[in-house]
C-alpha cells in the first residue's frame, strides 16, 4: 500500500471508527483541575530476553547487567516521580515514552504505590528495531477512554527503517469535554542532526494530517499533543513541518501552539542536557481551541512546565550546573531516574 493510501485509512478509522463527539454539551457543572504528565523513562525494560527485539543491552548478561532487582528500583523511581508531580493529586494521564512493553507497564502499576490509583493502560507494540514504544496511562475515575490507536510513521523513499508508533487516545474529561491526546517519540538525532532532519519531518508530516484531519471535522477540537520530539520548539520538525505556533495567539481560525517556546534560552533549565547544553524536547503543544478557551476545559494559569525537583537532579562536575539524575551515566549504573526531566500540562474545568 502506497504512503498516502495507508495514511488515508488511519484517518478514516481514527474519524469514523472513534465517532467524534461534539464537545461541552453535557456536565458543565462540574469543575476542578486537570493534570497531564509526559516522562521519557530512559529505558523501562524487563529483565527478560525477547527474541523478537534487540533488548540483549538489558539482560542480566548483557552489558548494562540489568536484574531484577535494578527493574523493581527503576519502578519505585518512576512511580515516586508521578506521584509527587501530581502533588495532592497523581496526574489523571501520564504519557511515557522508552517503554519496552506491556509487561513493564503493568508492573509499574501493580508494584509500586500506584496501585491504589486504579490507572489503566493504554498500549499498543510498535515495531521499533530496540523495541521500545510510547505508551499511556490514566486514571477512569477522571479520564473515559473512547478510543486509541497507534499511528505508524513511514520514512519517505525508506520502507525499511521503522521507528515508534504515534499514540493517538481519545476521552472524555469530567465536565464530558472531549480530549484528543497523541504521544510521540520521534526519530533522534543518532547518526547526525542533519542527516535525521527527514525523519523528523516524516513523523511531524504524519502528525499533521492527522490533528488536520480532526480538526477539519470540528475545528474547535481539544488537541493535546505531547512527547519527546528530539528537537526543539523553534527547530524545522515543529516550527515549519507540523507548523506549531508559538509567540503570537491572535491568529484566528484552527492551529497548533507550542506552549514550551516561552521556556527557552534559560541557564540550567531544559528537559535533558547534553553536555553543557540543556534543551526542550520534551514539550506539550495544544490546538488554538484549547489555547483560547475561557470555559469547559481550558489552560490554568500555569499552563504548561517541566517538572524539576531536587531527587531528579544532581550537580554536573564536568559541565557546570546542574544535570538530569539518571539511571546510567554513560555505562556505569547508579540508580537514578531518567535523563530527562518531566513535563506538565496544566488544565482546568
Amino acid at each position: 500500500m502506497k504512503k498516502s493510501g495507508f495514511l488515508k485509512t488511519i484517518l478514516v478509522a481514527i474519524i469514523f471508527t472513534c465517532n467524534l463527539h461534539a464537545n461541552g454539551q453535557q456536565g458543565k457543572e462540574a469543575t476542578g483541575e486537570f493534570k497531564v504528565m509526559f516522562y521519557n523513562l530512559e529505558n523501562l525494560f524487563d529483565p527478560f530476553d525477547d527474541s523478537l527485539k534487540d533488548d540483549n543491552e538489558f539482560l542480566p548478561t548483557g552489558i548494562r547487567g540489568w536484574t531484577w532487582k535494578k527493574f523493581e528500583r527503576k519502578l519505585q523511581n518512576t512511580s515516586k516521580v508521578i506521584i509527587t508531580a501530581g502533588g495532592w493529586r497523581p496526574p489523571e494521564i501520564a504519557g511515557f515514552c522508552e517503554v519496552e512493553n506491556r509487561f513493564a507497564l503493568i508492573q509499574l502499576l501493580k508494584r509500586t504505590p500506584l496501585e491504589p490509583f486504579g490507572y489503566q493502560i493504554v498500549h499498543h507494540e510498535s515495531p521499533d528495531a530496540r523495541g521500545i514504544d510510547v505508551g499511556l496511562i490514566y486514571r477512569p475515575d477522571r479520564f473515559t477512554l473512547l478510543c486509541h490507536r497507534a499511528i505508524p510513521v513511514i520514512f519517505e523513499g525508506d520502507s525499511v527503517a521503522t521507528t515508534r508508533d504515534i499514540l493517538y487516545v481519545k476521552g472524555l474529561v469530567p465536565n464530558r469535554d472531549t480530549l484528543h491526546i497523541f504521544v510521540n517519540h520521534w526519530p533522534s538525532k543518532y547518526g547526525g542532526a542533519a542527516a535525521t532532519i527527514p525523519r523528523r519531518k516524516d513523523a511531524a508530516l504524519t502528525l499533521k494530517r492527522v490533528t488536520d484531519s480532526i480538526a477539519g471535522v470540528n475545528p474547535e477540537a481539544l488537541i493535546v499533543i505531547t512527547g519527546d520530539f528530539n528537537d526543539q520548539p523553534t527547530d524545522e520538525s515543529l516550527a515549519i513541518h507540523l507548523h506549531a505556533r508559538y509567540g503570537t495567539t491572535d491568529t484566528t481560525g484552527y492551529y497548533l501552539y507550542n506552549l514550551m517556546q516561552e521556556l527557552m534560552g534559560k541557564w540550567d533549565v531544559g528537559s535533558n542536557k547534553f553536555r553543557e547544553e540543556w534543551s526542550i524536547i520534551d514539550q506539550f503543544i495544544v490546538s488554538s481551541a484549547l489555547l483560547k478557551r475561557t470555559s469547559g476545559l481550558r489552560l490554568s494559569e500555569k499552563r504548561a512546565e517541566i517538572f524539576r525537583v531536587p531527587f531528579l537532579i544532581e550537580e554536573d562536575l564536568n559541565f557546570n550546573g546542574t544535570k538530569p539524575y539518571r539511571t546510567y551515566n554513560g555505562p556505569a549504573y547508579q540508580g537514578g531516574f531518567s535523563d530527562h526531566l518531566p513535563i506538565l500540562l496544566h488544565l482546568r474545568y
